[in-house]
């Protein structure tokens, strides 16, 4: 058989390398094709070893999680104050988002957000008062996570805030989450101005017994229904949330008119909720979390039931390793900055809301979303290929939560360790951005791709317990 004679035909390239190589032969007239690879994570041998040994219990344990997360329902029941219903509670203990962390080792928008807590709650009346107390040891702090809770941004919850309630039915665990203040200066992105304080005032005082008393009449909301409805309608719950405040609304505004005896007050929980997109944000979170926290503690399991961040720590937890937390340094995401402000401004990703990527939405849901990569400068296309990078590091796809402009496939779901350490190919988060300095503010929003060390860390920790 004669051999091929190269010299007869057009070459053609494919590129393995940095994509500069591939820009460099184009720039030539050269055909070339971009492989879009990169070597695995570096594991050491004995970790990688202990896995494939153990592949087969990783993969039975994978199977009941996943099974899990798929039945979770979650409804919410209701809203009521965070010492009343959220586990070990007390008035001394402040909840914050990510891992644990120590006020010494906090972000600025972390430290304003405490700090407007602690002139909410009375304990002091001047952010120099408050400071003073925050690091005085009085003040313990613990992650919402801890408590069966979550929090946007930074994520902070005090005693006295109300706290809508959510179960999941099929499991009956519950879950909790502070009202949305909205965007801009508000005391999740470290604001805490007087209007901050006033605002969060209103929302115990007037909104939260509204809400609670239209929600009660319902009997319930379904979020599993709300949630699957609103990725028909261009969100995915995470940094979009204007289909899913929509749908809320209408199931809230007969039972609040028909419930609220003035109609004043009435009028302005109505127009507050219609003017804040954001608001179901509050309830997706929690909605995620208590279906995750129900896939907890099966032994061998390499999925994640969170991703978590505070600001200067990024840190996920697996369903085969308790309560353990893998932690690496949080990264600045790309964003879409508001006028004036720059990405020097920005502090590092903050936030509890990477529990939606965990269950399978937010920025694995982005196919949703498209109108999201805009704020990068990002196309509709791209929206579609961050998606289907996520099915590459999940063990499933969602039963119940379906993409529309990928022919209803079912969203990626199901955080594998060993797929993103093999692949080197982190989680993809859309997200806000906060100022760095406390008392600022939101500065625009964003992407940002994790960390890979929590998931190296995260592979290690269950290698050690198989």
């Amino acid at each position: 058989m004669p051999l091929y004679d190269l010299s007869k035909h057009p070459l053609k390239v494919i590129n393995i390398g940095l994509q500069s190589f591939q820009e460099d032969l184009q720039k030539q007239g050269v055909a070339v094709t971009q492989m879009d690879w990169q070597p695995p994570a570096l594991i050491e041998p004995s970790i990688l070893e202990k896995i494939s040994l153990n592949s087969d219990r990783i993969d039975a344990a994978n199977s009941k999680v996943i099974d899990k997360i798929q039945q979770g329902h979650p409804v919410l029941l209701g809203l009521d104050i965070a010492l009343k219903v959220i586990p070990g509670m007390h008035k001394d203990l402040i909840l914050h988002a990510g891992p644990p962390i120590t006020w010494d080792r906090m972000c600025g928008p972390m430290r304003g957000a405490i700090i407007g807590a602690l002139i909410y709650e009375g304990r002091a009346k001047t952010p120099e008062e408050a400071e003073t107390l925050a690091k005085s040891g009085t003040i313990k702090y613990a992650p919402c996570h801890e408590h069966n809770a979550v929090g946007p941004m930074a994520g902070i919850i005090s005693p006295s805030m109300p706290v809508f309630v959510l179960k999941n039915e099929t499991f009956g665990n519950y879950a909790y989450c502070t009202q949305n203040e909205g965007l801009g200066k508000v005391l999740r992105y470290g604001a805490f101005a007087p209007e901050v304080i006033e605002r969060l005032k209103w929302m115990e005082q007037v909104m939260y017994p509204i809400l609670d008393k239209a929600i009660k009449s319902l009997g319930k909301i379904d979020l599993k229904s709300l949630i699957a409805q609103a990725l028909h309608m261009g969100d995915e719950v995470h940094n979009r949330n204007r289909a899913g405040t929509s749908l809320l609304f209408r199931q809230l505004a007969p039972a609040i008119m028909r419930t609220c005896p003035n109609m004043e007050d009435a009028a302005m929980v109505l127009e507050f909720i219609n003017g804040n997109d954001h608001f179901f944000l509050n309830l997706s979170m929690p909605a995620a979390k208590c279906i995750l926290d129900a896939a907890r503690d099966i032994p061998d399991s390499s999925i994640a039931v969170v991703m978590a961040r505070n600001g200067t720590d990024f840190s996920i937890q697996l369903s085969g390793t308790g309560d353990e937390w893998f932690t690496g340094a949080a990264l600045v995401p790309d964003a879409l900055y508001f006028p004036g402000y720059t990405k020097d401004d920005a502090n590092p990703d903050i936030g509890d809301s990477a529990i939606t990527e965990t269950a399978g939405l937010g920025g694995f849901a982005i196919a949703a979303a498209p109108a999201i990569v805009q704020f990068v400068g990002g196309s509709a296309a791209d929206a579609q290929k961050y998606t289907r990078l996520m099915y590459e590091i999940t063990a499933a796809e969602s039963g119940n939560y379906q993409i529309p402009a990928l022919d209803f496939r079912g969203t990626p779901l199901g955080i594998d360790v060993i797929k993103v350490t093999e692949l080197n190919l982190t989680p993809f988060i859309d997200t806000g951005v906060a100022h760095k300095n406390p008392g600022v503010g939101q500065v625009g929003a964003g992407v940002v791709s994790a960390p890979m060390e929590p998931f190296i860390k995260a592979l290690t920790g269950l290698a050690k317990r198989l």
